[in-house]
């Protein structure tokens, strides 16, 4: 199976028929369907890493201030708890029989699948973990991919919500600049570099002021082999400092 990184951006995409909502939906339609997603989710965090195990997990809206239609929205896909216990196997996380889907995952999957007929697993991030950490442990991911198990990060490259104005269509030049920065290390395989994105620029601060977002994303580099194609879709930076730059593996 491929792997993907979405740029989730606002909940709203879950509902809206716009430019990113439809990248997704395309990219997921050209691919053969997943046995099962495994979503690694910028709204998960945890000391350790968890994996979530329930049956029939339930929808959470995890934010505040936006339409009723919004917190309407149920995706009801099903849990994987095989899954989720070869993920543990795999990693030595533990297993979370509780956890639902955030907005990380259902507000990205609904526009992408919204039959919601694909078994979903929800990774957790322990933020305290340096980037070279993350990049380990997401290696010990890559047999699911051979096994039919889509791997999915959901973040933003650019994240910045203190600094967001919500109306503004296009990115403030700091932030232009670090998603293009970003994007470069991407596509030339700059894995090491980035891992430890702090060093990688005096504004990175700025862009990436807390890992979470940023995360999602070294999950889904680490499965890429040597010679692994790699596209980008979605590439614009939003709201000033919200930045929306998608890719596919494989």
């Amino acid at each position: 199976m491929p792997a993907l990184f979405i740029g989730h951006g606002s909940p709203m995409n879950a509902i809206e028929d716009n430019e990113f909502s439809r990248g997704w939906r395309a990219v997921m339609a050209a691919m053969p369907k997943p046995r099962a997603i495994l979503c690694i989710s910028a709204h998960w965090e945890t000391r350790g890493a968890f994996a979530a195990a329930h049956p029939a997990p339930e929808t959470i809206h995890d934010f505040h201030g936006f339409p009723q239609a919004l917190f309407d929205v149920q995706y009801p896909a099903p849990g994987a708890p095989a899954l989720a216990q070869r993920v543990a196997e795999l990693t030595g996380a533990k297993l979370d029989a509780q956890r639902g889907f955030d907005h990380g995952v259902w507000s990205v999957l609904r526009p992408m699948r919204p039959a919601a007929d694909i078994p979903v697993v929800q990774f957790s991030l322990d933020t305290s973990q340096p980037g070279r950490w993350h990049t380990a442990l997401a290696q010990k991911l890559r047999p699911l991919r051979d096994e039919g198990v889509l791997i999915l990060g959901s973040g933003n490259l650019v994240h910045n919500l203190r600094l967001m104005q919500f109306h503004t269509d296009a990115g403030f030049d700091w932030a232009q600049r670090i998603n293009d920065r970003l994007r470069r290390a991407v596509e030339t395989r700059d894995h090491e570099a980035l891992a430890d994105w702090q060093g990688l620029d005096p504004e990175i601060r700025l862009a990436i002021p807390t890992p979470e977002h940023y995360l999602p994303l070294l999950y889904v580099l680490a499965q890429q082999d040597a010679a692994e194609p790699l596209s980008v879709f979605n590439d614009r930076v939003v709201m000033g400092s919200i930045g929306m730059l998608s890719l596919k593996i494989g």
